[in-house]
């Protein structure tokens, strides 16, 4: 059994994590009412950008525009979101297992990285060509525009086939949801929606005529890279929502496994202690025994 000094360093060491996972824990949970006030005030815009683009190029046909077509070196771009800092559970990890055990692994991969973390570990297998990591802190809508007109550079010159988007998305405080979505060229579902019980399916407004004013070329360079910022910048205040509904999790759990090892040391201590006593009374009334 250790010494009483043993434990009682050990429950001291304790005790001071405990008093910073508990600072860390009050921190995040300011943070995350805050980011999830942006999360959810963006998130109508969000996901309306998302299905406005795909519903307008559902109805166009087939348009030669180059947004709407892979390019010709057969790379791909990836715009990674994770934090600067750890002691967020698993998000971090969570978002690079989309891209090195995901459906991009083995890929010949070119990383944008948003956030410090992932472009460390990344940096070793891909290449990262630029990093973004500052504007991860506090995300406004003119960061998401410098990294949307960096790709679409890339991607206008023929650097890169497809942009893809690797988050968190933020469904609640403890759902968190590793995504991994494509940007370029944009998808487009032609599979109509199933509809509901007691719901017919819209076969007309599937099949209504889109027509662009001014032309559709044009139209498309004003509207793609529009929804390509939009997606970013929901990107990443989603992702900042997560990462401090991660790290509150986190350092509740933390902050309960310190209450109970403190308290499974405190037991150790009290049986050390009395056994201590024990032994003192025992020499004590040997010795006396001993005399007499």
């Amino acid at each position: 059994m250790a010494s009483m000094r043993d434990i009682k360093r050990r429950k001291g060491s304790i005790q001071s994590t405990q008093q910073i996972t508990k600072a860390m824990k009050l921190v995040s949970t300011v943070k995350l009412q805050r980011a999830k006030q942006n999360a959810e005030k963006s998130g109508n815009y969000f996901h309306c950008m998302f299905d406005t683009v795909n519903s307008i190029l559902k109805k166009t046909g087939s348009l030669d525009h180059k947004y709407l077509k892979s390019g010709a070196s057969g790379r791909k771009a990836v715009i990674v979101i994770t934090s600067n800092r750890g002691l967020a559970g698993g998000y971090n990890s969570n978002v690079i297992k989309l891209i090195t055990r995901g459906e991009l692994a083995g890929e010949d991969l070119i990383i944008y990285a948003v956030g410090k973390k992932g472009r460390e570990a990344l940096q070793r297998q891909y290449e990262v060509r630029a990093d973004y990591s500052d504007v991860i802190e506090e995300p406004v809508y003119a960061d998401a525009m410098v990294i949307s007109r960096d790709v679409l550079e890339g991607f206008s010159r023929g650097e890169i086939s497809e942009i893809y988007l690797a988050y968190t998305a933020f469904k609640n405080t403890v759902v968190h949801i590793p995504t991994l979505l494509k940007l370029l060229p944009v998808a487009i579902n032609k599979e109509p929606e199933a509809a509901g019980e007691g719901e017919e399916t819209s076969v007309s407004d599937d099949r209504a005529p889109m027509n662009f004013e001014p032309e559709d070329e044009e139209a498309l360079n004003l509207l793609i890279p529009k929804y390509i910022t939009s997606l970013i910048y929901g990107g990443m205040i989603e992702a900042v929502a997560s990462e401090n509904g991660a790290r509150m999790q986190a350092m509740d759990s933390a902050t309960s496994n310190a209450e109970e090892m403190i308290e499974n040391l405190t037991l150790l201590y009290n049986r050390a202690r009395q056994g201590s006593i024990t032994q003192e009374l025992t020499e004590i009334i040997a010795g006396a025994n001993a005399i007499s």
